[in-house]
């Protein structure tokens, strides 16, 4: 199941930017997170297939939203100009961005390929 993220609960689980310049990832398992709206249509095209998704991968992966639109300080932060907008947070090295909203096959390769997951 995906899990909505708030400020707070972004700098305690994936990165707590207001002490660490560098990337510091805070997870226990990789991590997706999805910036998405609830008036943005493809980000509502997407939803069904994050949460296949999670379902799919049960505790290798975490999925995590965070709504924009409430919290636009964590947006600014990663610089969020079009949604839906997924970061994908590797246990090691640098988290990398994708934009749109992408077919579940481009999704689950670059889960492998980034995160370094298999189903």
């Amino acid at each position: 199941m995906t899990e909505n993220l708030t400020k707070a609960t972004f700098l305690e689980k994936v990165f707590n930017f207001e002490n660490n310049q560098e990337w510091t990832f805070e997870g226990k398992v990789p991590a997706l997170i999805d910036f998405y709206a609830d008036w943005c249509g493809p980000c509502k095209m997407i939803a069904p297939i994050l949460e296949e998704l999670s379902e799919a991968y049960g505790d290798k992966i975490t999925i995590y939203k965070i709504d924009t639109e409430a919290e636009q300080e964590l947006a600014a932060a990663f610089a969020i100009k079009s949604i839906p907008s997924m970061l994908f947070c590797p246990m090691d090295g640098p988290p990398q961005m994708a934009n749109g909203a992408l077919p579940k096959a481009e999704l689950e390769r670059i889960i492998a390929t980034v995160l370094g997951v298999e189903k």
